[in-house]
């Protein structure tokens, strides 16, 4: 999977279950979008749903100190190039 597919996938996420647009890759999303463990939570079953796998509790723990939308395309071509 390209990382490109990767990112539109994730930026039409962020825009269409958070109605953040045009989020710039490396912002905090913490701090600037105020995203919460919640919205984390739904992140994290978005992307088990997009790469058709079930993430290991330690996957999901990694996942938890991502802060930026670089962050989490970086998190999730790294599984989907381990599950290749």
């Amino acid at each position: 999977m390209t990382r490109e597919k990767i990112l539109s996938h994730l930026l039409t996420l962020f825009e269409e279950n958070f109605e953040i647009e045009e989020p710039g890759l490396d912002d905090d999303l913490r701090e600037k979008y105020e995203f919460d463990s919640i919205d984390a939570i739904e992140v994290l079953v978005e992307v088990e749903q997009f790469l058709e796998v079930k993430l290991s509790q330690e996957e999901k723990k990694q996942a938890m100190d991502i802060r930026t939308i670089n962050g989490i395309c970086d998190w999730v071509e790294g599984l989907s190039a381990a599950r290749s």
